[in-house]
């Protein structure tokens, strides 16, 4: 929010200079990102005007002129302006005089002929970043005046950083009723007159979105003079308030905003047809816009329509065809209150953002409206003339936003800022934030005023006695009381030691946005679930991740593109699923690698990382809080994974993560010029472990046995290792595979695994009988179960 100190002091004027106020703003809550000093050392510059402008005699660029400047004698300049011309007023800097840039000017002799001070533009003046000539001064300027006291200078332009919740300070009556709380002074606000109707032209007003648009004014303004400029205090404090002048109508409509913090708009009355409709746009609906683009919309934008066509973006920007131009006699006057949740994020979707919208979607005083249209008519007549019409207000009262009270207790108060208050001064700073105030046997029920949309519970009437009284002055004090701290579970995976691992497997940790495109999540398949945000900073990032694969291999992408050829990348952290209450989040575990198994070395050649790599590093991770044989690992069937390279991770029942090789048609999408090898583990699903137990060391030798099991080819190893583990019980201490085999001897449709039996028991030395039992045991299991033959 930008604005003109001048300004504000018209509206409150506190005992304070320049520097105690720009600091007592920003201590309020108010931070002043920026200050521009205007028109300091413009002693010795008057209003000039030339009377007469003769080409040089000796320069076809120059031009000889006879300044005016009130007195009987005439001043010789010489100007190289292209605008300096007869009749033209303009800022005159006499001899001696010092400029705003360091210019001190004399008496001087250019080409010959004798020049006896300097016509001046706004840039050099500092008053403007950009000249076009001369600063060219309105007829009414007197000839003589010092150019400060006409121009109302020196002045600032100050710049103040706003958090969201403070929209009623985006224009100058909110700012200043801040001030006048800060410093204890009257607001100087003078009431608005309505302005009596001189035509009864009307247009009839129809809210089809009561709940999006709950009041909308409008009135026909006739015999408008477009050609009539905008006076010069006008046009300066919009300047300085960073708006340049256009004409009258849009001028006035942007001074009111800057005062009152009410946008408006105006429409050529003349391409208006019916009544005003304010509806939602149907899908695919197409307006041209005000800067020439065709915006396309769908159900979720507003829109000011009449009874053929949209006219505008409620709230946004006005369409091109109903724009007030040159050749505009009579205006229709929009002065509305739009709900702040319709037009959260449509001017970002349309990738623009107005000062309309920067203030409708974070709420404008729902009573604005009639002020402002007041006001603009006013000012409007006075300047382009004009005669009024009635003034037509569409209400739906039980959609108007509701500033109920709020209770702020005198204990609460005091406990929160860690000091007391005197209530006369509590008192008195809620009434000066324009509160309607009552005094509570135990605190006070303030109601807002229905600017204030951020004044809703009591934590936030403590903020406002906070700034307002000095956040300076509430003591530092160190807090009190003694701290449990929270032990995690013994048992429990701390997700340091994961990364750990992983770090010392040669990955390296990536930290991605938790906000994606959706379009890569339908690429990679993983949409299903997805968590739309309701207002995204891009398009770029409008959900929510559901896994961190995507971020990782666009991450592992990035890297290859930099000349990296062996890339390993981890992270661990949250991806989320849009539930039935709200968004349900997990954390998990990833990794993504490719290139050489090992890095470049002189002690061999490598080989490309295959899915055993990846797999041996996921196990070492796993086996942190797992017994390795308690996982079980499936043939996975994903739409992102090679259909044969790739497997689901099983956990009592329960499917943990994946792991394999990105599917070519899915490589290939992305552009990747490499196999990429991938793991997603949900971390809480395998994090808790199990408490180490001190055994006994076994008194008793083990014995080994092997056997090669003939199974089809859809029997996992897994499946097998628990039907032995059943079959044998306690007495089998371990069982591990050594040997896989498929040919064309053993036939289509099998293969052998060779299993080693480690065989132990706790009460005796077993002997061959007892193995060659054991081994039987497990023969016969497998054969029942799995039609499996012994391997001769």
């Amino acid at each position: 929010m930008k604005f003109s100190e001048n300004w504000l002091r018209e509206w409150v004027n506190p005992p304070a200079d320049r520097a105690s106020l720009l600091h007592r703003l920003t201590m309020a809550g108010l931070e002043v990102e920026s200050l521009q000093i205007l028109g300091e050392n413009l002693n010795g510059v008057v209003v000039g005007e030339i009377i007469s402008a003769e080409k040089h005699p000796n320069a076809d660029k120059l031009q000889v002129c006879k300044v005016s400047i009130g007195t009987a004698d005439f001043l010789q300049i010489v100007c190289g302006a292209p605008n300096a011309r007869i009749g033209l007023k303009a800022p005159l800097a006499m001899i001696n005089a010092t400029l705003p840039n360091g210019l001190t000017i004399k008496a001087a002799a250019l080409r010959g002929v004798d020049s006896q001070g300097m016509l001046c533009s706004a840039k050099e003046l500092l008053l403007s970043e950009e000249s076009n000539g001369l600063f060219e001064l309105p007829n009414d300027a007197i000839v003589g005046q010092a150019l400060a006291d006409y121009l109302g200078l020196p002045d600032a332009t100050v710049e103040i950083k706003l958090t969201a919740n403070r929209p009623d300070c985006l224009g100058l009556r909110g700012l200043a009723q801040d001030v006048a709380a800060l410093y204890g002074v009257p607001l100087q606000e003078s009431g608005i007159a309505a302005v009596a109707a001189q035509i009864q032209t009307v247009r009839e007003v129809r809210l089809h979105a009561a709940a999006d648009c709950p009041r909308y004014l409008g009135r026909v303004i006739e015999g408008i003079d477009m050609h009539a400029p905008t006076p010069l205090w006008m046009s300066e404090r919009l300047r300085r308030s960073g708006l340049r002048a256009i004409n009258a109508v849009v001028d006035v409509t942007n001074y009111v905003m800057l005062e009152l913090g009410q946008p408006m708009h105006a429409f050529d009355n003349a391409t208006l047809q019916g009544a005003i409709i304010v509806r939602r746009a149907q899908d695919g609906e197409i307006l041209k816009l005000l800067d020439g683009s065709e915006a396309k919309l769908d159900e979720g934008f507003l829109l000011i329509a009449d009874g053929q066509k949209a006219l505008a973006i409620a709230g946004i920007m006005g369409g091109y065809d109903s724009r007030v131009s040159d050749s505009t006699q009579n205006i229709f006057l929009e002065s509305a209150h739009f709900a702040p949740p319709v037009i959260m994020g449509r001017a970002r979707k349309l990738g623009m953002h107005t000062d309309a919208s920067h203030r409708f979607e974070r709420g404008v005083d729902p009573e604005l409206p009639r002020l402002a249209i007041e006001r603009a008519t006013a000012l409007l007549t006075a300047i382009a003339g004009g005669k009024p019409g009635p003034v037509i207000e569409a209400v739906i009262a039980e959609h108007l936003p509701q500033r109920p009270p709020v209770l702020l207790r005198r204990a609460r108060l005091a406990r929160v800022l860690g000091m007391q208050v005197e209530d006369a001064e509590v008192g008195a700073i809620l009434r000066g934030l324009d509160m309607q105030v009552e005094t509570l046997a135990d605190g006070w029920s303030a109601t807002p005023p229905s600017r204030r949309f951020d004044i809703e519970r009591e934590e936030d009437l403590i903020e406002e006695i906070a700034r307002v009284h000095g956040y300076e002055k509430v003591p530092v004090n160190l807090p009190s009381g003694q701290l449990r701290l929270g032990l995690a579970p013994e048992v429990q995976l701390a997700p340091q030691r994961a990364r750990e691992r992983l770090t010392a497997h040669g990955y390296l940790e990536a930290i991605n946005y938790s906000f994606v495109a959706a379009a890569w999540l339908e690429r990679w398949g993983l949409d299903a679930g997805a968590a739309t945000l309701a207002n995204p900073l891009s398009v770029d990032l409008a959900v929510m991740r559901t896994s961190l694969l995507p971020g990782l291999v666009a991450a592992l992408q990035h890297n290859r593109r930099r000349q990296q050829e062996r890339v390993r990348l981890f992270e661990l952290g949250r991806v989320y699923h849009a539930g039935e209450v709200g968004s349900q989040e997990s954390l998990r575990v990833a990794a993504v690698a490719c290139g050489s198994s090992t890095p470049e070395s002189w002690a061999g050649a490598s080989r490309a990382i295959d899915f055993h790599d990846l797999k041996s590093d996921l196990q070492s991770v796993l086996t942190l809080s797992l017994d390795e044989a308690a996982i079980e690992w499936r043939a996975a069937d994903l739409p992102y994974l090679h259909p044969g390279r790739s497997a689901e991770l099983w956990l009592d029942g329960k499917s943990i993560g994946v792991i394999g090789n990105l599917h070519p048609r899915l490589s290939k999408a992305l552009d990747l010029d490499a196999e990429v090898y991938i793991f997603e583990i949900d971390y809480a699903l395998f994090a808790d472990g199990t408490l180490p137990l001190a055994q006994e060391l076994p008194r008793y030798p083990s014995i080994r046995r092997d056997i090669a099991m003939i199974v089809p080819d859809n029997v996992s190893y897994a499946q097998v290792r628990n039907c032995v583990q059943n079959a044998l019980g306690d007495v089998l201490k371990r069982c591990f595979l050594f040997d896989l085999y498929s040919g064309a001897n053993l036939g289509d449709g099998v293969k052998s695994l060779g299993l080693g039996l480690i065989l132990q028991d706790a009460t005796r030395t077993l002997v061959d009988q007892d193995a060659d039992h054991c081994v039987a045991q497990a023969v016969r299991a497998l054969e029942q179960h799995f039609s499996a033959k012994l391997r001769g």
